[in-house]
């Protein structure tokens, strides 16, 4: 079973981070939100919105492919990386993954 370690951007080690198991095929969205992880999600995980923006510092080839709706919507991140994804959008596969998550601005 895969694992998915959530970390804030702003950590200087690994003391912050919080890891959980999670199923293959549930998106990094659905796992935070199981494990009553704070992560964002204004639109409820339709793609609609940016607030689930996660930058993955790990395990990022074995995420499902990224789709136009999801690329499209990245443009309009603040600070987005090649690494970037939306948590409601990218499902997780066998490998075990490090999520950096970034700051709220407000």
């Amino acid at each position: 079973m895969p694992s998915i370690t959530f970390r804030p951007i702003t950590a200087k080690d690994e003391s912050e981070d919080v890891t959980f198991q999670t199923e293959e095929g549930a998106s990094i969205l659905e796992t935070a939100l199981s494990n009553d992880f704070d992560l964002e999600h204004a639109c409820g995980g339709f793609c609609a919105c940016t607030t689930c923006h996660i930058v993955v510092k790990t395990g990022g080839d074995s995420l499902s492919e990224m789709d136009f709706d999801e690329e499209d919507k990245l443009d309009e991140v603040e600070g987005v990386t090649l690494e970037s994804r939306l948590g409601c959008q990218a499902r997780v596969a066998k490998t075990d993954l490090i999520v950096l998550v970034p700051q709220r601005p407000y």
